[in-house]
């Protein structure tokens, strides 16, 4: 159920009604007033709340560059964008908005807590960035596949998890099935999870569970392999001998000589030139390898 709203008219969020926010939760007292009639810099504000507010578009945002906590819910937001900026950010909360996908999150790589309760969001991806992710809460939204739990088990720090009132939550498997593919998992739906359940959910799904890790890891080693050939030819190309490690560098010599060339015609010359490449190459490449002073 989405909660009706009320008459006030649409916003999108301007530099007045960042400093009105910013002015009334400042610090009380002395400091309080003084910031108040000085004006606070918003690159010096670590809290902000806009909860309540009728915003539908994220906007202005670009100056609080040292944010760590942003309340944004009981909006009616249908976007999540203009965060871009806001690094050092540690806490969202987009709950009780109209949000259909999950995006503009990819600079986002300190949040720890996010909460997107209460939309209307059928698939959860684009979350790849968020690589310290404890908590997420995903309630109330319009979640079906039981492969969106899949694509959760790359968050390694994620321990609290919240999906009831999704289509998902309904399946009679919905608990063993989470349970078993996301094991570091201490919390589901505000609940502790036991270590029976857990014990039975790995049970119930052991085979599956053995296939999937065996494929995640060939897709690692993959990856890794992938990232150490990126490295050296990086490597290579600092030291200005990329493809070192080739026929390259001696293709692209001889290629542009156009006497040696002509020496190709000599008797004898052509078996010559047919061993030598592999010999130039591997003395090349332990050169290549070795220390320098």
């Amino acid at each position: 159920m989405h909660r009706l709203y009320n008459s006030l008219e649409p916003r999108v969020m301007d530099e007045d009604m960042l400093k009105l926010a910013v002015g009334e939760q400042g610090p009380r007292e002395e400091a309080g007033q003084l910031a108040r009639q000085e004006g606070i810099l918003f690159k010096d504000v670590l809290s902000l709340r806009l909860d309540f507010q009728n915003i539908l578009r994220i906007d202005s945002l670009w100056e609080f560059e040292n944010l760590t906590k942003l309340q944004l819910d009981n909006n009616i937001i249908e976007k999540i964008e203009g965060l871009e900026q806001l690094v050092h950010l540690v806490w969202l909360d987009l709950s009780f908005n109209n949000i259909e996908a999950i995006e503009g999150l990819d600079t986002l790589v300190n949040l720890e807590d996010l909460s997107l309760f209460n939309n209307r969001i059928s698939k959860i991806d684009s979350l790849d960035a968020l690589v310290k992710l404890q908590v997420l809460s995903l309630g109330n939204n319009q979640i079906g596949n039981m492969m969106n739990i899949i694509y959760l088990r790359r968050f390694k720090d994620l321990r609290t998890l919240s999906l009831s009132g999704n289509p998902i939550a309904e399946s009679e498997d919905y608990k063993m099935f989470v349970c078993a593919y996301l094991p570091d998992l201490v919390y589901l739906d505000f609940h502790r999870i036991d270590d029976h359940m857990k014990e039975m959910a790995e049970s119930k799904h052991q085979y599956s569970i053995d296939e999937l890790k065996h494929r995640e890891n060939l897709i690692q080693s993959r990856l890794e392999d992938e990232q150490a050939q990126q490295e050296e030819l990086e490597k290579h190309k600092a030291a200005f001998v990329e493809h070192l490690n080739g026929s390259f560098l001696f293709d692209s010599m001889y290629t542009e000589d156009v006497e040696g060339n002509k020496l190709a015609y000599l008797p004898g010359i052509s078996e010559l030139l047919q061993a030598y490449p592999s010999k130039f190459m591997s003395k090349s490449s332990s050169r290549a390898g070795a220390p320098h002073h």
